[in-house]
């Protein structure tokens, strides 16, 4: 038995939850065992950035933010059938990092 981990990561949840849902369903009829989605703490990147790039007027701030969400799931099977799981399409907007053991 290999075990699978699984760490997606992206700016739409409803991507990666479309992703897990899609990694579940192919687990499921395969027979193999699927634990997760365990969801980690988003990373929330902030940027103020001045409006008048020539520094006169007022001091007036655009504040502009991007959060990054993120999932784990753990699978345990044979190396045929997760040859299959890794050929699953991803979205562009979806980042996949995958670790065997």
């Amino acid at each position: 038995m290999t075990k699978v981990r699984i760490k997606l990561s992206g700016e739409d949840p409803n991507a990666l939850d479309s992703v897990v849902g899609q990694i579940k369903n192919l687990t499921d009829t395969l027979g193999m065992t699927f634990m997760g989605p365990v969801r980690l703490p988003n990373r929330k990147l902030e940027i103020a950035t001045r409006r008048t790039p020539c520094g006169d007027g007022t001091d007036t701030y655009e504040h502009w933010e991007k959060r990054i969400h993120k999932r784990l799931c753990d699978i345990e099977g044979d190396e045929k059938y997760i040859k299959q799981i890794l050929r699953i399409k991803v979205p562009t907007n979806v980042f996949v990092k995958i670790s065997l053991s």
